[in-house]
């Protein structure tokens, strides 16, 4: 009788081996802390499926995803029509939420909350705004007293969807910008230092005085940074936030192509954050492992039905209804 137990035990171990799926992936830290507690909590529900998340920054995520060396990808810049080209592994974007990338300084002895215009933000990373008593920035910060220092530009050293969205946005807000560095994942900084991933630039501000940087919204909070308000395309100095940002896609959600490939930065609308982006999955559209392939199939879903509910305490937009729809529909035709 032992014997027999002990063999209907070993057999079911056996079998929860078998259908055990370790999927990997990798890529934009921006929705890093929202996508490991999802991936956290879908393995409560489903112990037999274990997401791992590398947040190595977009362009390392579409590299290993096109690859074929990570199960799935994400990024907040979308992938060129080159780099869909050229990829051994098709995938498919699936967009996950919205987020903000903002304005973060260090100014010590000054507490107010900071407005920049954005071809200030464009000039500061050009070099021709260096000083923080430009007059450029006290006019739009009137009665505040700027010291006569040097601005130390802080940007991204790796590939990275904050800098797609970033530059994307001074891209399209500057012509003198978009010529000397226009928009990519990595760019050719005229001036500044570079640090690796959100957590770096944030980082190298905090500890340096007179450093001006960008981050993703909830690391600025997260590490208790004063964060700046920017001009919108309506002219109205905004900070970000998750109406802003759902503001943004509303007015640009529906020129949202079949593919998910587009931009909402600098959007229509008084009430559009300026610096506002989807993030996206990059799901192979034939996985090597059916079983994975259904495993990703199936936590998708369960994104959509579960887990955009928590983007909003996490600083992040939820989708918009509309786009959940078309993503339902979508991810169907997965393999």
């Amino acid at each position: 009788m032992k014997l027999n137990l002990l063999a209907a035990g070993l057999l079911a171990l056996t079998a929860t081996a078998a259908v055990a799926q370790n999927i990997n992936g990798a890529g934009a830290t921006f929705p890093y802390p929202i996508y490991s507690r999802w991936f956290n909590e879908y393995n409560k529900v489903h112990p037999e499926v274990k997401i791992n998340y590398q947040s190595i920054g977009s362009g390392g995520g579409i590299r290993q995803v096109s690859e074929g060396t990570v199960d799935f990808g994400a990024t907040d810049g979308p992938m060129s029509d080159q780099q869909i080209g050229e990829a051994k592994v098709k995938t498919m974007h699936i967009p996950t939420v919205l987020g903000a990338v903002v304005p973060v300084y260090n100014l010590p002895g000054i507490s107010n909350d900071l407005n920049f215009s954005s071809d200030v933000i464009a000039d500061i990373y050009l070099g021709k705004i260096s000083k923080w008593n430009d007059g450029r920035i006290a006019k739009d910060n009137p009665g505040v007293n700027f010291p006569d220092k040097a601005i130390l530009p802080v940007y991204r050293s790796d590939g990275s969807g904050t800098t797609y969205i970033f530059t994307d946005f001074l891209s399209k807000v500057s012509g003198d910008f978009k010529d000397k560095v226009g928009k990519s994942t990595s760019v050719k900084w005229p001036t500044g230092i570079g640090q690796k991933g959100n957590e770096g630039v944030a980082g190298m501000v905090r500890q340096s005085p007179y450093a001006f940087g960008y981050v993703e919204l909830i690391y600025a909070r997260g590490n208790n940074m004063p964060y700046g308000a920017v001009r919108n395309k309506a002219g109205k100095f905004l900070k970000a936030s998750t109406e802003g940002v759902t503001a943004a896609a509303a007015a640009s959600a529906k020129m949202m192509p079949n593919d998910y490939r587009v931009s909402i930065t600098n959007a229509d609308g008084a009430d559009s954050y300026p610096i506002s982006s989807f993030t996206w999955l990059l799901i192979p559209l034939q996985s090597k492992d059916a079983a994975k392939g259904k495993a990703m199939k199936d936590f998708l879903t369960w994104m959509l039905d579960t887990g955009e509910a928590e983007a909003a305490g996490m600083t992040y937009a939820p989708l918009p209804k509309p786009v959940q729809d078309r993503v339902r529909q979508t991810i169907q035709s997965i393999h």
